[in-house]
């Protein structure tokens, strides 16, 4: 039972980890406003990812360390959308 419950949570994170990016690139074709809404998409996706994570390592699926190590990166790629969600909210 309980590496069927590992995979699942692992899919999620999987999924959530594609969502961000895939959101980015869907939502670059399109007008600034429909961006902005894929990038809060996105955001929200680095946030579930966040929260996976802890719970991943809660239950033993990862080390202490590559908690560590996802934590920074989504909360690095978080920035980095808000700063972008931001500029486009400038040039209008």
């Amino acid at each position: 039972m309980r590496d069927s419950r590992d995979y699942g949570l692992k899919d999620q994170m999987q999924r959530a980890a594609v969502s961000i990016a895939s959101n980015i690139a869907e939502g670059s074709e399109g007008s600034n406003k429909e961006f902005a809404r894929y990038l809060k998409i996105a955001s929200g996706s680095a946030a579930e990812l966040r929260t996976q994570t802890y719970i991943a390592s809660r239950v033993g699926l990862i080390e202490l360390e590559q908690m560590r190590e996802i934590i920074d990166e989504c909360q690095q790629i978080s920035k980095m959308i808000y700063g972008l969600r931001k500029s486009l909210n400038t040039e209008n």
